[in-house]
């Protein structure tokens, strides 16, 4: 079988690798110079990198004193700051390429469009075109910063998470506009290098759709750090003024009746991302995209054409690098005749502060919607001791478990490593395990994980030992 991907970020990548492992002929197209998409190149790669670094600086300039470590004349090299998020970048890249080769996989550089529903044509960056007949077509062509006009977005002052990655000189100050997983993960990187950062948000809470209690949580965890954050507000206007070399920002309430403005060196939109499908033609062959632009798929992610499909950001669902993994390897064995299976409910979420937070399965507030009957097992970190012992005492867990039944409907944790820790959860729930199984079984001590096994005691009823 003649299998075409277009896009070689996590879910083009990673299909293509499937596809080849189980004996397909593969042809990957990549619009850039290099492989990995936005995740490895101006996203959860570079993003990752820069969290990093920011927060060992960030424990050296407030924390190390109390663990008896002194030194003189802290300061950031933000040159080098950077030079390691790219040679991070850059070791990931080559990786890519090096699996492309093991597995055989044909890459082509250059911008695809569909010249009908059995061959593509590739643009290159020489002016030459290419064409590539196919039998099965796979588009994972991810997504864009979404900027809206209003917001006169110049890529200098004005930015997106791709710009704000590569900030040579450190700014004194940064208005965010967003507080999702993105606004939050980067301006937090900036704060803790000292930037004095402030985020405006549409809702009245940060990120929406993840667990509340959570959220505020972290929200009191980021303004330690120096965040301050503007809730329920909307961006009336933002302008960049060359001759004071400011950003000027203007806030208002929901009811226009309270008008605020802020000035700083940058401001960073970080609203969302959109489908990312420009230049496709995918009208010209008859594939259907919703009124969001997302191309519209089945359950076997087959798009209005039996042998074209799509994946990852393109498609319904959160815009996740793990879920257009998952897609991925989904369509290749599909592909090959297998019965791949992805429970769309078990895909966790991850924000990359610190703390950190993450979440799987129903909120509270989803179980409220749907009349569910539930109940509630709490922990704080504050109450471990391997927290104490590294002064990581910020977080909770919190899992909702049926009233009846027991049995585990959501995990939503905040605190150091929960982007690790969320793992136990989803692997419980995919086995569709009860609070009770989850708190009896045996968890290693002092670790962070025993604030599952403590929520998971308080759901069940047996009760929590240490609060």
């Amino acid at each position: 079988m003649n299998v075409v991907i277009i896009g070689s970020g996590p879910g083009g990548y990673v299909a293509a690798i499937r596809c080849a492992q189980l004996g397909m002929q593969v042809k990957l197209i990549e619009k850039y110079d290099t492989l990995g998409g936005t995740c490895l190149n101006v996203g959860c790669i570079p993003s990752k990198a820069l969290l990093d670094s920011s927060e060992h600086y960030y424990q050296a300039r407030k924390n190390f004193k109390v663990h008896g470590i002194q030194f003189e004349n802290l300061k950031i090299d933000l040159q080098q700051f950077i030079q390691r998020k790219n040679d991070v970048v850059s070791q990931n890249v080559k990786g890519i390429s090096f699996l492309m080769n093991k597995n055989k996989i044909e890459v082509i550089h250059g911008v695809a469009s569909f010249e009908n529903a059995s061959s593509i044509k590739v643009l290159k960056q020489d002016g030459t075109t290419q064409l590539i007949s196919f039998d099965k077509c796979i588009i994972a062509t991810g997504s864009k910063p979404q900027v809206p006009a209003k917001f006169n977005y110049d890529k200098n002052r004005i930015i997106s998470s791709t710009e704000a990655l590569n900030i040579t000189t450190l700014p004194e100050s940064m208005t965010v506009i967003g507080a999702g997983v993105i606004g939050l993960e980067l301006g937090s990187v900036y704060a803790r290098l000292g930037t004095q950062v402030t985020i405006v948000e549409y809702m009245d809470r940060i990120l929406p759709g993840m667990d509340l209690d959570c959220a505020k949580e972290l929200q009191k965890s980021l303004s330690k750090t120096g965040i301050t954050f503007h809730l329920n507000r909307s961006v009336s206007k933002l302008d960049y003024n060359k001759k004071s070399n400011k950003v000027k920002l203007s806030h208002q309430s929901k009811d226009q009746k309270d008008t605020s403005e802020i000035e700083s060196d940058y401001c960073l939109i970080a609203i969302g991302r959109r489908a990312y499908t420009d230049g496709l033609n995918l009208d010209h062959i008859g594939v259907q995209t919703d009124e969001k632009n997302k191309i519209v798929v089945d359950k076997n992610l087959q798009t209005t054409h039996a042998n074209i499909f799509a994946i990852g950001d393109v498609i319904y669902g959160p815009m996740l690098a793990h879920k257009a993994e998952e897609e991925g390897v989904f369509v290749a064995e599909f592909l090959a005749g297998q019965k791949p299976h992805i429970d769309s409910h078990l895909i966790p979420g991850v924000v990359y502060t610190w703390p950190e937070m993450a979440g799987v399965g129903f909120t509270e507030e989803q179980l409220i919607e749907k009349n569910r009957a539930y109940k509630i097992g709490k922990f704080p970190f504050k109450a471990l001791g391997r927290a104490r012992a590294s002064m990581d005492l910020d977080g909770l867990v919190k899992i909702l478990a049926d009233k009846t039944t027991d049995e585990i409907l959501g995990v939503h944790m905040v605190g150091a490593r929960a982007a690790d820790l969320i793992m136990e959860a989803v692997a419980a729930m995919t086995y569709r395990a009860s609070a009770e199984d989850l708190a009896r079984m045996c968890h290693p001590h002092p670790t962070f994980t025993e604030a599952l096994k403590e929520a998971a005691l308080d759901a069940s009823g047996l009760g929590a030992i240490h609060v």
